[in-house]
């Protein structure tokens, strides 16, 4: 009997770790998606775990601190430390950066951008290189978090699996959704946290296929997180009655207030970068350059370094007066700015929760002028780190549900998802960008969110168009082009110059509906010459020459290679264009509600 039933475990193994069979099963069913992401899950908390640990043992090793402290919370007397470990950190990241930039060309893709524009497509080795550089990033004391790295490392893993089952492209985004999931997840000991960091940031969307498998790597990664390591961030807001009507008032102020200060913050970020890029500075330099400034900041205050963990709790844990608050979140907001300007590897995930609670707690020396207000100066902080991350950050739910996981109070809950709902929208109305797609927006891109536009760049005129047109010289008699095309032969001409170069397009109907007398020549063919330049090249896709169809109001044009020389490669009307764009937009609609 127990043979019988070792052999029956034996087979479930095999099943689950045999990627062939898992990857029949993966396609089949949405079972099979789900057990892919608790792998997934398993492979976050480890990889979540691990640089954690990494992290906390560079700061014993850097710093020379407790295994039980946290470096933003520490009281460390060596000033000649605080000021040199972020420059050494910033050298071994700018040699790290040197031996990379002769060996990769191509920029690092993260997993937003990964889910927009390349079908859920991730390089592993660029996530564990992204991994590491903030390792040294945060380890050394630049005011960075782990968040990034996780979230790259874990996705990054979840891409590699995915590809190596073969996975269609929506499931594939699925699963880097998976992975990023279980990196919040773990890292926060906040599994609907990274459920919804999933749906919300990486994904773009939330559908009933994919509710399981990103809800079941959430849960997995945190159980692997609790096992393997103690702590949780979890914050006590003490003894409170009940939320009242009129706390709702500053609460809302406090989200608009929240929301101005992330959009400096993210235009702070974005101009130092540029003034690091318009400097004779090179790259593997700016990291040390930038730890100077840094390590200059933690002089003044030791809180300024890291993610701020520690620094967090310090200051919720006690009464901090106004000076000392507004001091604080200037310095940790120039040491991020800073840090991630001078090209540190992190991200502003916990720094603007850190900076968020602080202006929460500075906000509450407001709540007398609120009348009947009965909030509490942690409730203040609670509900600023969510207004103000999801300024940054973006997803409004993702971060209610942060707060409702480190609080464990409903009525809380529903006071900060009204002030985060107020944050969103006024960074939206104003500004528009988080802060990831406002990098990319620095960068060129136009991606506002998760949502896949990849295909639509993968659908090109050059795949829609047709290369068998009919051209004639631009010079050619009006009747002799009577001659070559009569009526009924076609319905449009593209006419070129020398070496096929595009001089305009004819249409044929046009001609033959002139009453004038064919025997008047005074009329040319370049009377009837149309969209002399108006026309297409190969690489736009669809929906750039959608739009190039409206502004010129024709049903066709032509195709030319390049804006030089302007030869003619074929032909693409609006009605074929407009039919398979369509046609690939219902595909991608029903990827998502799983009908294929």
């Amino acid at each position: 009997m127990l043979m019988k039933l070792d052999r029956r475990r034996l087979r479930a193994l095999r099943v689950f770790f045999d990627p062939g069979r898992l990857r029949a099963l993966t396609r089949r069913s949405e079972v099979g998606l789900s057990l892919a992401g608790a792998i997934v899950g398993i492979a976050s908390g480890l990889a979540v775990s691990g640089m954690s640990y990494v992290s906390n043992q560079l700061h014993q090793l850097v710093f020379g601190i407790a295994d039980s402290e946290r470096l933003s919370a520490s009281d460390i007397e060596d000033k000649m430390l605080l000021l040199t470990a972020p420059v050494m950190g910033g050298a071994l990241l700018g040699l790290l950066l040197l031996a990379l930039a002769k060996r990769r060309k191509k920029p690092m893709v993260d997993p937003i951008e990964a889910n927009a524009l390349h079908g859920g497509r991730l390089s592993l080795t660029d996530s564990i290189i992204v991994a590491i550089q903030n390792l040294i990033s945060n380890g050394f004391g630049a005011s960075v978090g782990l968040e990034a790295g996780y979230t790259q490392l874990a996705a990054g893993i979840a891409s590699k699996f995915g590809l190596k089952l073969q996975l269609r492209r929506s499931d594939l985004r699925i699963l880097v959704g998976c992975g990023a999931a279980g990196a919040i997840a773990a890292a926060f000991n906040a599994p609907l946290t990274g459920a919804f960091y999933a749906f919300e940031l990486i994904i773009g969307t939330y559908t009933i296929v994919s509710l399981t498998p990103v809800v079941v790597s959430a849960l997995v990664s945190t159980l692997i997180a609790r096992l393997l390591a103690e702590g949780d961030f979890t914050i006590d807001i003490g003894s409170f009655g009940s939320v009242v009507p009129a706390d709702y008032i500053p609460a809302l102020l406090l989200g608009v207030f929240c929301a101005g200060v992330g959009i400096l913050l993210m235009q702070g970020v974005a101009f130092i970068e540029e003034m690091a890029r318009k400097s004779s500075i090179a790259p593997s330099f700016r990291p040390a350059l930038g730890g100077i400034i840094v390590g200059l900041l933690a002089m003044i205050s030791p809180q300024v370094l890291s993610a701020g963990h520690g620094a967090l709790h310090l200051n919720l844990s006690r009464d901090v007066a106004i000076p000392a608050l507004i001091g604080l979140f200037l310095l940790k907001s120039l040491a991020s700015a800073i840090s991630i300007g001078s090209g540190f590897r992190g991200g502003l995930f916990f720094a603007s929760l850190f900076m968020g609670a602080l202006l929460g707690k500075l906000f509450a020396y407001c709540a007398p002028y609120f009348a009947d207000a009965t909030l509490t100066p942690v409730i203040y902080a609670v509900v600023g780190m969510s207004s103000l991350s999801v300024a940054v950050i973006g997803g409004p739910l993702t971060m209610t549900f942060l707060a409702l996981e480190i609080t464990g109070d409903f009525p809380i809950t529903a006071l900060v998802l009204a002030a985060v709902i107020t944050s969103s929208l006024v960074v939206r109305s104003t500004f528009g960008y988080s802060f990831a797609t406002w990098r990319f927006h620095l960068r060129g891109e136009s991606i506002r969110s998760a949502h896949d536009v990849g295909w639509i760049r993968n659908l090109t005129v050059n795949k829609l168009m047709r290369a068998d047109v009919k051209t004639v010289r631009a010079d050619i008699s009006l009747g002799d082009f009577k001659q070559a095309f009569p009526i009924g032969s076609t319905q449009r001409v593209i006419l070129v110059e020398e070496n096929d170069k595009y001089a305009g397009l004819v249409l044929v109907p046009e001609i033959y509906a002139n009453p004038t007398d064919a025997q008047d020549e005074s009329q040319t063919l370049a009377d009837f010459v149309r969209y002399r330049n108006d026309f297409l090249q190969p690489q736009m896709n669809a929906k750039q020459a959608a739009a190039i169809f409206d502004k010129s109001e024709s049903e066709a044009l032509a195709v030319v290679n390049n804006l030089i020389e302007r030869k003619v490669v074929g032909q693409l009307s609006e009605s074929h264009t407009l039919r398979r764009y369509s046609e690939e937009l219902d595909r991608r609609r029903r990827e998502v509600s799983g009908e294929i």
